[in-house]
């Protein structure tokens, strides 16, 4: 065992809100070793980036350690500090410098209006006795320890390669190259690259920890799938203890060595990634294991926390949680699939897309149209009724821009949307009107899809409003109940707002405001990508059941693909404006023809007890 380098003992955290206490932490404990990663897992609000943020010192006003004590061990066998009592400018020397952070929000934690080289420079000149050049050396190191920009070697090669250029004038090209990804702005940098930025940042003062919350939350499989490596090589390289925060046990299980499983501020269970996932003994545990859909299994239905263990608080304000063995869901059969896919081929397609292209003018330097950059491309497809299309790819592969050019949320340059036999391409006006009553959308943001001045109600009754169903507000009134209480939310949740409500319960209200008018086709866009997976198993089983009753048509638009698989009938993998490959959700999983396919299998993090005990064999 290495010596302990960090000791949360008893921490208690809490938030004073309109004259009562929220006890965001409830007494936790747990000790991180040098050189070794801590994996801390649980759903939103159970005190996973508020333990980050104490131990930064970072808790904003009105949060309050009001108990508890977090010990650091800067150097071996020297005495160990308490973070706690530390003032605040004497921590600033430890903050950043020993103890880094990667935050989960790249965009939001880097400032739009200062380039990224400023922004390095500055963090390294804050906690490192060097010049503003060395500081510039430095941070190029940085960008290319995490790989975003090539070595000095890779550039010279890269311009061999491409032009006859004088090999004297090598250096300077050289130079300016590295200098030109500094003078970008965090605008002009995708997702996985700003992360990459970030992790540059946090690594520039070799910290001795590194905490990382949530770092791969908004990024695709595959980009998440290589972020993951890179910190997992950093920190071997260099050393680094971690604290790696996430919702998501199967992320845990690519990285951690132990793991703390936290639950409404307390750990109630933890030790190694092996133990977690071979044999966990906290039923909270074991439903976050068993929620998440996996490439290999074909339920009926996804099990949830809330099958696992119901939970109550007592007037005193304690948790009290009822273990439950869930019944195991039927497993879908092989005839069972056959049959419905025989089914779906004796129908009439609902929707039929003809050769459909969707571009984006790109304008040149006076303002003209120089060329348009074509998100989708020739693309072609039916969709036969009750069935679900399964749509998946990368952010940037033009998944969204198709499901919204179906909707004519966008005007498509050519092609045909053939819906109930009639070409919708160039509706306008009244008939346009009409077909938003059969067509509907979920999007991906259930923060932004609902006015937060609206109340609940109102926001579900207003498609039946603008589309005069119902005589009286009365019998609309009673439509807006039946359709919260079908997705599982009470009938008070009228006269609330959505601030109210957690991320989950917003995508339900989301739902019932689609089916207020009946639809026959739904597009869902992303729509659990922003939720904890226990939530995410929550809505995915309700859409299903909402299908079967209603006899729903869904085309489900994802970039992960056990999620796609779960859900769907068929897929269509979507790369580049283009459908690369499809077929069935068990012929596409099984046999995947294409290496991109492939490649986005790959990246789906499993959360096996296998894989963890793979992983720690490599290691030794």
């Amino acid at each position: 065992m290495r010596e302990t380098i960090l000791e949360v003992r008893n921490l208690q955290v809490e938030f004073p809100s309109d004259g009562n206490i929220n006890r965001a932490l409830d007494g936790i404990s747990f000790a991180l070793h040098r050189g070794e990663t801590l994996g801390i897992v649980g759903e939103s609000g159970s005190g996973k980036s508020v333990t980050a943020l104490a131990v930064m010192g970072l808790l904003q006003t009105p949060g309050l350690v009001t108990g508890g004590e977090i010990w650091f061990r800067p150097q071996e066998n020297a005495n160990a500090i308490d973070l706690v009592k530390l003032p605040p400018e004497q921590m600033q020397l430890h903050r950043g410098g020993d103890i880094a952070m990667i935050f989960q929000e790249p965009m939001s934690s880097l400032n739009p209006v200062y380039n990224i080289g400023f922004q390095l420079t500055e963090a390294i000149m804050r906690h490192q006795n060097v010049s503003a050049s060395q500081a510039r050396q430095i941070a190029i190191a940085g960008l290319q320890e995490v790989k975003l920009l090539p070595s000095d070697e890779e550039i010279q090669q890269q311009y061999i390669d491409s032009s006859k250029l004088d090999p004297s004038k090598l250096p300077q090209v050289v130079k300016e190259h590295k200098e030109a990804m500094l003078e970008r702005y965090p605008h002009e940098l995708s997702g996985g690259q700003l992360q990459r930025v970030m992790i540059a940042m946090a690594i520039s003062c070799n910290p001795l920890i590194l905490i990382a919350d949530e770092p791969t939350t908004a990024l695709d499989v595959t980009v998440q799938a290589t972020i993951l490596e890179l910190i997992r090589e950093l920190q071997q390289s260099r050393d680094m203890a971690m604290i790696f925060i996430t919702h998501d046990l199967g992320l845990i299980s690519e990285i951690a060595d132990e793991v703390a499983v936290m639950y409404k501020g307390k750990v109630v269970e933890s030790g190694a990634s092996e133990q977690i996932f071979s044999s966990p003994q906290h039923p909270y545990t074991k439903g976050l294991i068993a929620c998440r859909p996996t490439l290999d299994r074909r339920p009926q239905k996804l099990l949830t926390v809330s099958d696992y263990m119901s939970a109550e608080e007592t007037p005193t304000g304690q948790v009290v949680i009822q273990a439950k063995e869930p019944a195991q869901p039927t497993e879908v059969t092989s005839e069972e699939i056959a049959a419905r896919l025989a089914n779906f081929n004796e129908k009439e397609p609902l929707l039929q897309i003809r050769n459909l292209k969707v571009g984006f003018p790109v304008r040149g330097v006076f303002g003209g149209t120089k060329r348009y950059n074509m998100a989708v491309n020739g693309v072609s497809f039916d969709v036969k009724p009750g069935e679900t299309l399964g749509l998946v790819g990368e952010s940037g592969c033009g998944k969204t821009t198709l499901g919204r050019t179906l909707m004519r949320l966008i005007e498509p340059m050519s092609g045909q949307i053939i819906f109930e036999k009639q070409d919708i391409t160039s509706l306008k006006g009244e008939p346009l009107q009409k077909l938003r009553r059969e067509m509907q959308i979920v999007f991906q943001n259930p923060f932004s899809s609902l006015d937060p001045r609206m109340k609940v109600g109102d926001a579900v009754m207003e498609p039946l409003v603008i589309h005069a169903v119902g005589k009286t507000k009365q019998q609309r009134r009673q439509r807006v109940v039946e359709l919260l209480e079908r997705v599982g939310l009470s009938a008070d949740a009228i006269n609330r707002y959505p601030h109210q409500f957690s991320g989950g319960q917003r995508q339900r209200i989301c739902i019932a405001r689609c089916l207020a008018l009946n639809p026959k086709f739904i597009i869902c866009d992303e729509s659990v990508s922003a939720l904890d997976v226990s939530v995410q198993a929550q809505v995915l089983n309700l859409l299903k059941e909402l299908q079967s009753d209603f006899q729903l048509t869904y085309i489900f638009i994802s970039h992960d693909l056990s999620v796609v698989k779960f859900m769907s009938d068929r897929i269509l993998v979507m790369n580049r404006g283009q459908i690369v490959e499809e077929g069935t959700a068990e012929s596409l999983y099984l046999e995947p023809k294409e290496e991109y396919t492939q490649k986005l299998i790959a990246a789906i993090p499993t959360g096996s007890a296998e894989r963890v005990r793979n992983r720690h064999l490599r290691a030794l």
